[in-house]
């Protein structure tokens, strides 16, 4: 039996993460010059990468194969971007909304693993999961370097954003509030660190010592 998670809450935030990264792989295959299907379907992969590999480990049903909506909102994300000019999407404003998707799809992975009954930790890893994986597919065809090969947070942001969805939410029932406050402070935190690391260029040590940008 399907539990019953789905709030219109994280009904929106499912929307608005697949969208933003959708959006993101559209307009990388734009850089790259590619075509339409191309585009489309960087789009499609992006969108779905990492929810699908989740949905798969925790044993519940692939989403986007049940939501009509999932497909259409990545179609729709690559139509903007193949009529849009790139100019439109680079700098650190397109960057910031990848950030928003990412604590978004972080909340909705985690919370979606625990109403499975997947264990606190496993739980918090498909939040990470949920959010890192479709960008890694991403620039795996792309042929290009993963963000998660590089000192700059990323996942980290993500893990935070999923560790305190999977604590809060026991911590909210217990003091009688809507486990959407939860939601709302994990998704604030890991954004709030994802928008820091990307104002101010924030990078985790590399091993042997400083990396070679010198954050």
């Amino acid at each position: 039996m399907t539990p019953a998670l789905l709030t219109p809450i994280l009904d929106w935030l499912d929307l608005a993460g697949i969208a933003l990264f959708a959006l993101s792989g559209a307009v990388l295959a734009a850089r790259l010059r590619q075509t339409f299907v191309t585009m489309a379907f960087f789009a499609l992969v992006t969108g779905v990468g990492g929810g699908t590999l989740r949905d798969l480990l925790i044993g519940a049903p692939v989403f986007w194969i049940t939501d009509a909506w999932v497909a259409a909102v990545c179609l729709g994300t690559a139509l903007i971007a193949w009529f849009t000019p790139v100019r439109w999407w680079e700098g650190k404003g397109f960057a910031y909304a990848d950030g928003a998707g990412l604590a978004a799809y972080a909340v909705l992975g985690s919370a979606k693993a625990l109403a499975y009954g997947v264990p606190p930790v496993p739980a918090a890893l498909m939040g990470v999961i949920t959010g890192c994986v479709g960008g890694i597919i991403r620039d795996v065809l792309a042929g290009r370097p993963s963000i998660i090969m590089s000192p700059e947070l990323y996942v980290t942001p993500a893990a935070l954003t999923s560790a305190l969805c999977v604590g809060g939410m026991p911590t909210a029932r217990a003091l009688e509030l809507p486990v959407e406050a939860a939601w709302a402070l994990a998704f604030a935190c890991g954004f709030l660190l994802r928008a820091a690391a990307i104002r101010w260029e924030w990078a985790l040590p590399s091993y042997g010592g400083p990396n070679p940008s010198g954050h």
